[in-house]
């Protein structure tokens, strides 16, 4: 019997352990150099951050990393990234929570439901409702639960299963890429940017009335398609054998303590914001708010203590593998650092990329990221690897650490929708029935479009130099 062979790509973790395996062998090629730290203070806003010397480069003996310092990595890497790893434990411990207590899908299930007879209305109502889910707290796994109600609520109305499925996919893609307040990319990133949380907001919130309303319009026009004319869908032949067809929402249990835990939530994020903005809060203090939000919750729901601890586990438990990438990826920072050769990497970067005007610099960031996500599709994990690399770089060719972080976030969520590395996008897939490769292709025309309006919000971000700084 003959065997089809196919590449497998590797586990996230042992991608990252191949990067510090190689990062480990360059320490004994790459010159080993150093630029001096300065503490520079903000003339306008009176904050201090350490920033580069640009002039200080300069060589010093090789630090070779061996053996035990790159079995050491995780366990710096861990260390060096702790409070960034508990953190997204307890919010992702939170929200895991608040999903369990089926506040959010019975809310929009119902919504969708009273929304029937109006077919297109329900796409940008729920986009809407998703997408903002995913801007304030990051919700991408919880949604998964969603794409079985999604895709029979499309049939029902006359759409089809990919309908349905972008919805979700859809809608936490664009969510990711202009978040605002997502406290797993743009939260961890700035924090490594050392930018204050969640600044540059208003930028974020033009960016994503663009790029969702064009998804938006795109899926729109494909769904009255084919409404008009279901054999255009890819799905067409198997979604008309489908048997959940008939989503009755008696099925999902929507009464008045699901109501008073959404109530909860949306006081939680109100909480978030003026804490961010009045008190200056950040990893501690957003932590407590969001597993204080989880005990109220709990106790609503009448979980009880047992039924509170396994929830709050099983939250943690979904969020680990995402939570433990970033201190893999700190792993990379930890044996660069060792090694002496971070600096000499950013130096010759820096000389390559000085003489370019800032704008196409700040592109080929946009790219670099695009790139790294189809490797490390965790938003964390893809800051800590790379942020701690392009804030420095920044402040070397002449953009701004805000711009980088757009970079960032661009490139991190709008591939979430297509690359096959994502567990998260596969898990969908799985639940919808759809076939990666059917839904790739019909996918791609509208990531070209965003990836073509990311290119757009970098230059603009870097012409204006989005700031503070």
């Amino acid at each position: 019997m003959e065997k089809n062979r196919k590449f497998k790509v590797p586990h996230v973790f042992s991608l990252l352990m191949l990067v510090i395996l190689f990062c480990s062998i360059l320490t004994y090629i790459v010159p080993a150099g150093v630029y001096d730290r300065v503490d520079f203070t903000d003339p306008n806003t009176g904050s201090t951050r350490t920033i580069i010397d640009p002039d200080s480069f300069h060589y010093v003996d090789k630090t070779p990393v061996g053996l035990m310092t790159f079995l050491s990595s995780l366990a710096g890497g861990m260390a060096k990234a702790s409070d960034i790893i508990f953190f997204v434990f307890i919010v992702g411990g939170s929200i895991g929570l608040l999903q369990d207590s089926g506040a959010i899908e019975g809310g929009l299930l119902r919504l969708a439901k009273k929304l029937q007879g109006k077919e297109l209305i329900v796409i940008p109502v729920v986009m809407i409702l998703i997408t903002t889910l995913s801007v304030i707290m990051g919700a991408c796994e919880e949604m998964i639960p969603l794409i079985p109600i999604m895709v029979a609520l499309a049939l029902q109305v006359g759409f089809d299963s990919i309908t349905g499925t972008a919805m979700i996919i859809g809608s936490t893609a664009c969510g990711f890429s202009c978040s605002i307040l997502n406290p797993f990319n743009v939260g961890v990133a700035q924090g490594i940017a050392e930018l204050p949380p969640f600044s540059g907001a208003w930028y974020r919130i033009v960016m994503l009335a663009v790029m969702l309303g064009i998804t938006i319009f795109m899926i729109c026009r494909y769904a009255m398609k084919v409404k008009k004319n279901p054999t255009l869908s890819p799905m067409y032949e198997f979604d008309r054998t489908r048997e959940e067809l008939n989503v009755d929402e008696k099925d999902v249990k929507f009464g008045t303590r699901e109501k008073i835990c959404l109530i909860i939530f949306l006081l939680t994020i109100v909480l978030l914001v003026w804490g961010v903005i009045a008190k200056g809060w950040y990893f501690y203090e957003i932590g407590a708010l969001f597993l204080g939000m989880a005990i109220l919750v709990a106790f609503v729901s009448r979980m009880g203590l047992d039924g509170f601890g396994k929830s709050l586990a099983n939250g943690m438990t979904n969020i680990c593998s995402g939570a433990l990438v970033i201190g893999f990826a700190t792993g990379i920072l930890y044996v660069l650092t060792e090694g002496n050769i971070l600096d000499t990497i950013l130096h010759a970067a820096a000389s390559v990329l000085q003489h370019l005007p800032s704008a196409l610099t700040a592109v080929g960031m946009y790219i670099f990221q695009c790139l790294m996500n189809y490797l490390i599709p965790s938003g964390s994990g893809q800051a800590a690897v790379t942020m701690p690399i392009l804030a420095p770089l920044s402040d070397l060719v002449g953009v701004t650490r805000q711009t980088a972080v757009v970079c960032f976030q661009l490139g991190d969520g709008i591939s979430n929708a297509i690359t096959p590395t994502s567990g998260v996008l596969m898990a969908s897939l799985a639940l919808a029935k759809i076939p990666w490769e059917k839904w790739a292709k019909w996918f791609l025309p509208i990531m070209l479009v965003q990836y073509g309006l990311g290119i757009v919000f970098v230059v603009v971000a870097q012409l204006i130099h989005l700031g503070p700084f």
